[in-house]
């Protein structure tokens, strides 16, 4: 029974390249656990000074996918692999075309194959992420009661809120169950995206290791008898992988620091972080100008008003109209006095005995 299931995931395809559902679990996993950490040091550094690290907050969508196309796309060409794959000694290899089974993994992948491969790997993530953030706005606006333009896109946008929880959960389906069938043997393919592109995974050969390790030593020998516009080229291209192999470094080594961020930020650690990381209460803002806080108190701050629905913001402790703190908040994504960063859960709406 027991050398039955460990011949589980090979009983049927029957090849000996396929990793194990262990490993390319793993690779997945891996890069799943970046990104996540880079937006908490991003946030940190953004709470600590907003004027200065401020915009690392705001295009941190953009700039992550920015690095992560470069990572991607020099790994796919050097290795036939994303980072995390060769990570775990993978690589990716056509299902049709001329040479598939003894491509080595130092020449990459086909032109075609590897576009496909580099927008779903680093694209796709992007536009799932995007779409995310703008439903999660979307559901705000809808507990907030603020009521979308009676227009006819706002029977496509409550639509679309209900339709996309069915979509990802059939979507979740359907990858559990290529995983299903990878395990017993089935298909090629671990994920739906793998058969987009084109491609499967498969175990890196010992003449894919050594030709990858031979690969900077010819491409330097090459570079004698070559014209102006290919040295350019070739100055441009090792420039551009210089710039990747740094950054697929510091990800090697942060992997490491990573688990260890994810154990210190864990649950089970909160009182003892409290305790080590616990500084004196701030002084008040100073940058305050009295002017601008209304002298009677039942006056809203922003519009200089009797306050209509009292709310409160949790981060500062200012009343403002509910209104004023909406838009405000909404917009600047920080408290209009303090300039503490806020957001649309950090509003409080007060309720006097008078109703």
């Amino acid at each position: 029974m027991a050398e039955r299931g460990a011949h589980l995931t090979t009983s049927s395809l029957e090849v000996d390249d396929r990793p194990s559902i262990f490993e390319v679990i793993a690779q997945e996993s891996l890069m799943g656990t970046v990104r996540p950490a880079l937006q908490h040091v991003v946030k940190v550094l953004a709470d600590s000074s907003p004027a200065r690290y401020g915009w690392l907050w705001r295009w941190f969508d953009e700039i992550y996918v920015a690095l992560d196309l470069l990572l991607q796309h020099h790994y796919l060409s050097q290795t036939s692999a994303s980072f995390s794959e060769n990570f775990y000694g993978l690589k990716r290899v056509a299902l049709w075309g001329q040479g598939v089974g003894s491509r080595l993994a130092c020449r990459g992948l086909p032109r075609r194959h590897h576009w496909r491969s580099l927008l779903l790997l680093a694209l796709l993530p992007y536009c799932r992420v995007k779409l995310e953030k703008f439903l999660a706005r979307l559901r705000e606006e809808e507990d907030f009661s603020i009521h979308l333009p009676r227009a006819p896109w706002k029977k496509l946008y409550k639509a679309f809120l209900a339709a996309y929880p069915f979509t990802s959960m059939v979507w979740e389906g359907w990858v559990f169950s290529q995983q299903l069938l990878y395990v017993f043997g089935r298909t090629w393919h671990h994920s739906p995206l793998l058969r987009l592109a084109g491609v499967r995974l498969v175990n890196l050969t010992a003449e894919d290791i050594r030709a990858m390790d031979l690969q900077p030593l010819l491409t330097a020998g090459s570079g004698t008898n070559q014209s102006a516009r290919e040295k350019l080229r070739l100055f441009l291209s090792r420039a551009v992988g210089g710039v990747a192999f740094s950054l697929s470094t510091g990800l090697s080594v942060g992997v490491f620091f990573l688990q260890f961020l994810e154990w210190w930020y864990s649950s089970e650690n909160q009182d003892t972080i409290k305790t080590l990381t616990s500084l004196p209460t701030p002084p008040p803002p100073v940058h305050l100008d009295e002017q601008t806080l209304p002298k009677h108190q039942s006056l809203c701050p922003l519009c200089h008003k009797t306050r209509a629905n009292d709310t409160a913001l949790a981060t500062s402790g200012y009343v403002f109209c509910y209104r004023c703190a909406y838009t405000c908040v909404k917009r600047q994504q920080r408290c209009p006095l303090t300039g503490y960063p806020t957001e649309l859960q950090h509003l409080i709406k007060l309720y006097s005995p008078d109703g």
